[in-house]
């Protein structure tokens, strides 16, 4: 039990990826990045699936796989700062609803990417590398541990 604070979370910096509505939010979020990529007419329907998933896969693994710690003091007594936003996420339990979900959404992009972009082999291997990246850390291989070393402190 937490004294003196407002909610009974150890860590709240992930509750909100489990609270109502957030999917959807997430899923008009990606939406309206293509959107306004695909209304610039220099733009192609390729370029802007592309640029849509790349900018997509840049932003989630910055967020969920590179930030470490929380931005307020946990209940855990800093065992959070240690650990990635994916880590933190479920309280470090794999095959969650919401982890399924935000492992999902890549691979969808992804997809729809290689469609829209009719399978060509530049796009293709751009979206892939970009897939790849975003989709091993989510593996439970990785949890807790560093590729290379990077971002091990």
């Amino acid at each position: 039990m937490n004294v003196g604070v407002a909610h009974s979370e150890l860590n709240p910096n992930t509750t909100w990826l489990n609270s109502r509505g957030i999917w959807v939010t997430y899923i008009l979020a990606v939406a309206a990045i293509h959107y306004i990529i695909l209304s610039i007419p220099w733009f192609s329907v390729a370029v802007a699936w592309t640029l849509t998933n790349v900018i997509h896969n840049i932003i989630m693994y910055l967020a969920f796989h590179y930030v470490k710690g929380a931005p307020w003091q946990t209940g855990d007594q800093g065992k959070a700062r240690y650990l990635t936003h994916w880590e933190q996420m479920d309280y470090g339990e794999h095959y969650t609803a919401t982890k399924k979900f935000l492992t999902l959404v890549p691979i969808v992009l992804f997809l729809l990417a290689s469609f829209y972009t009719k399978y060509d082999s530049q796009h293709f291997a751009v979206n892939a590398v970009a897939l790849l990246a975003v989709l091993l850390p989510k593996l439970p291989y990785f949890h807790r541990k560093r590729l290379f070393g990077i971002n091990e402190y």
